[in-house]
């Protein structure tokens, strides 16, 4: 007790003496941000603009609006972007694709505020890409204390790709995940299905290996917590080549974020952008400018693991039962059935007060993407 009463004034001191510390830069208010790809897929390719705070300040990104943006090839063709939402610029399909073998740059001017400056990409060349040999997962058992005498599984998804022309040293990957679930009640909306897209930098580099071969690269892990693996799940992979300047890049962004949590929270001062102010050196940019050729592959997983999480218990779904017809304030609004039972007698309906236990829109779509397979 005596060792207590004197350490508790001492720490109060150090505590009390705590003061934030917030670096002086000579950096702009604010710096613009590039997320942008092209590929040699058909389809729209999209870039993002927008501007956040300097390093050593959090903040969420504010897109960018009023910008001409286009790209322009070692042929001297041009191709323009147009405006689709609020910082968001997409091609046209009809008009552009990308070629392996071209040298694209990118170019960012303002289109009414003159005041404003302009931006450009280096050239870079579209680099051919191999494909995927396999994707493929493993149970993986983990380890914790439970009431079971079986260990509860998760789901480790694994990638191998190899290049045999030994062309393509540096690899990124990209993912969507699709799943479907079922609300374990008999409601018109029970089965959803709801994708998500990979939020982490997935990279490796063959560079220090004799041969371009990468075998069991853990692309995602699926831990029990969740319902992706508690009916059917697919994951769908895009494969990218990068040039030795963007690998670069991801990697000290990778660690980076690793750090603050993600991927802009914190504007990393030591990443070099392939985007350049040209009227001005000394306004820096964040982001890259991605040209790749891009291969994809798609697996579906149907499988029992063993304790998945269950997100529809009793207790945070049965909020009331209610006998023999009587009413149900605020029915369908803030209160919602999701049991009926008529015989034998008594009758009477379960209701909860979350409608996620009710509708399964809240989550996903009740429309099945056309890419779903039914097993028997």
């Amino acid at each position: 007790m005596k060792l207590i009463q004197v350490l508790i004034p001492f720490i109060l001191l150090l505590t009390c003496c705590v003061t934030k510390f917030i670096p002086q830069t000579n950096e702009n208010p604010e710096l613009l941000v590039v997320e942008g790809l092209i590929t040699d897929q058909p389809g729209a390719n999209t870039l993002k603009l927008s501007s956040t705070l300097p390093i050593g300040i959090r903040s969420n990104a504010k897109p960018l609006t009023g910008y001409y943006v286009s790209i322009t090839d070692d042929l001297g063709n041009a191709f323009y972007f147009r405006e689709t939402d609020t910082g968001t610029y997409v091609t046209d399909p009809s008009i552009f694709i990308g070629t392996i073998g071209r040298f694209y740059t990118l170019h960012i001017d303002p289109s009414t505020d003159k005041n404003k400056h302009r931006f450009e990409s280096y050239p870079i060349e579209m680099k051919p890409v191999p494909p995927i040999d396999s994707i493929y997962y493993e149970k993986v058992e983990i380890s914790e204390n439970n009431m079971w005498s079986q260990p509860p599984e998760g789901c480790q998804i694994f990638l191998n790709t190899h290049d045999p022309t030994n062309q393509c040293r540096y690899y990124r990957w990209e993912y969507t995940e699709t799943w479907e679930f079922r609300i374990p009640y008999n409601v018109p909306n029970s089965t959803c299905w709801i994708s998500s897209n990979s939020d982490k930098i997935n990279i490796k580099s063959t560079g220090s290996l004799a041969e371009t071969r990468i075998l069991r690269y853990k692309l995602n892990y699926i831990s029990n917590q969740s319902d992706r693996l508690k009916v059917k799940y697919s994951i769908l992979v895009n494969q990218y080549s990068l040039n030795e300047d963007e690998y670069t890049y991801w990697e000290k962004l990778q660690n980076i974020s690793e750090q603050v949590g993600g991927l802009y929270d914190m504007i990393p001062s030591g990443i070099i952008s392939n985007v350049r102010c040209i009227d001005n050196p000394d306004v820096k940019v964040v982001g890259f400018f991605s040209v790749s050729a891009t291969t994809s592959r798609r697996i579906f997983i149907k499988d029992n693991f063993f304790g998945q999480a269950n997100l529809y218990t009793d207790d945070d779904c049965i909020a009331d039962t209610v006998f023999n017809g009587a009413f149900i304030p605020n029915l369908n609004e803030t209160a919602w059935v999701i049991i009926e039972h008529f015989y034998p007698p008594p009758t009477y309906k379960v209701i909860t007060y979350t409608r996620g236990c009710a509708d399964c829109t809240t989550r996903g779509t009740t429309q099945k993407p056309v890419f779903w397979k039914d097993y028997k």
